[in-house]
């Protein structure tokens, strides 16, 4: 007769193991959309080759590119989601040392400004290692990104324009960059939150290693939750519409400002890069891609669909556009657009083209106009070669 223990014992592990091993770090999902061709998938991957040969050479002797931690993050986060990242395993280790190195006391992982920017970048770096071990610090960090929300416990009510929203940190006002980052990196953290059986609350996994308590600890922090729902209110009130906008100097066409009532492209215009970030932040917030806020900003995109700049922008921020576009629009799913002209545009074949073309012969991109550090060949390249992967993401 089999000792009951015994089957008790092998079934909890193997569901310790379960939890371990998928959604704690959860792999790059597959878009089931339109293949990309062979040929043109082999270009993009020799593409990423040389742009993460470049990248290598260019590490600090303390592991890090540019001596901070985002732009260290995002190169990371940029080797492991490539094909050769076996190839890279020891400039992996010594970028992700350095993003350890970085962690602050408050959980927050950042250099000496900028800690929601950095600590957001720097969770989805660590995510992307597919390493339990690292638990504890996405934990934590995600505990600290929480607190950044301005919300009624730093003294917010639902009428201050900000509420809902997430800026750089310490003092500084909202904005729609920092706020589409924190999200993301929210999103992707979330099944460290796991549900209670016996009193239905939400608990912390740790993670660090299998036998451990599957509930793990709760941090200083975790008592306040992001509510998805106040995150809501500040992208309604960055979006141009004004059936769900209660901001009066809002516009109506869809798309998206920097922060309520003020828009990097001058006045309240909306602008390709924010509106792309919109359109990403209302997809983690779990808004129906059939709802109206989701398909105005869609709609925007459409008709201001664009490879030569970030309209109406220029080349200002273009990389970031890039990063942002490719991201949004895998997650949102259609391959094809159709614009305001009624041209359809295979967007990854289109995006694929653009920056293969404007790679430079070392395997590098840089933005000749240096707004927001696009002058930074470490950053810019990072951006690149994360949007060319975001093109591989559909099914082979």
């Amino acid at each position: 007769m089999v000792n009951r223990n015994y089957i008790l014992l092998v079934f909890t592990g193997l569901m310790l193991l379960s939890f371990i091993g998928s959604p704690l770090y959860p792999q790059k999902e597959v878009n089931k959309g339109i293949p990309i061709e062979l040929s043109l998938r082999k270009e993009t991957e020799h593409s990423i080759q040389k742009g993460l040969a470049w990248l290598e050479k260019r590490q600090g002797e303390d592991g890090s590119w540019s001596s901070y931690p985002a732009i260290t993050a995002l190169v990371v986060t940029a080797f492991l989601n490539s094909p050769f990242a076996s190839d890279y395993s020891f400039t992996i280790e010594r970028g992700v040392q350095y993003i350890l190195d970085q962690v602050k006391p408050d959980g927050g992982i950042y250099g000496r400004d900028m800690p929601c920017y950095n600590t957001s970048i720097c969770i989805m770096a660590l995510l992307a290692t597919g390493d339990a071990k690292y638990a504890e610090v996405i934990r934590r960090a995600r505990d600290f990104l929480i607190t950044l929300q301005a919300d009624d416990e730093e003294g917010y009510t639902r009428r201050d324009r900000f509420y809902g929203g997430i800026g750089y940190g310490g003092d500084e006002r909202p904005d729609m960059s920092n706020m589409q980052w924190a999200l993301e990196a929210l999103k992707k953290s979330e099944p460290y939150r796991v549900r209670s059986e016996a009193t239905g609350k939400q608990k912390e996994f740790s993670g660090t290693q299998p036998g451990g308590e599957i509930e793990g600890s709760v941090g200083a922090n975790a008592n306040k939750e992001l509510f998805w729902d106040k995150a809501i209110v500040f992208l309604e009130r960055c979006q141009n519409l004004k059936k769900y906008n209660d901001q009066p100097e809002s516009l109506d066409d869809g798309g998206f400002v920097y922060y309520p009532g003020y828009s990097q492209a001058g006045g309240l215009r909306s602008y390709g890069s924010m509106t792309y970030a919109g359109l990403k932040s209302f997809i983690y917030a779990d808004v129906g891609k059939d709802d109206p806020r989701v398909q105005a900003a869609y709609k925007w995109i459409k008709n201001h669909f664009t490879l030569e700049e970030n309209p109406p922008m220029g080349d200002q921020g273009l990389y970031y556009y890039y990063h942002t576009m490719a991201k949004a629009l895998s997650i949102y799913g259609e391959d094809v657009l159709t614009d305001d002209k009624g041209i359809e545009h295979n967007w990854r074949s289109e995006f694929i083209s653009k920056l293969i073309k404007i790679q430079n012969g070392d395997g590098s991109w840089v933005n000749s106009n240096g707004r927001w550090w696009e002058n930074n060949k470490d950053l810019v390249t990072a951006y690149s070669i994360l949007a060319l992967e975001e093109t591989l993401s559909v099914n082979k």
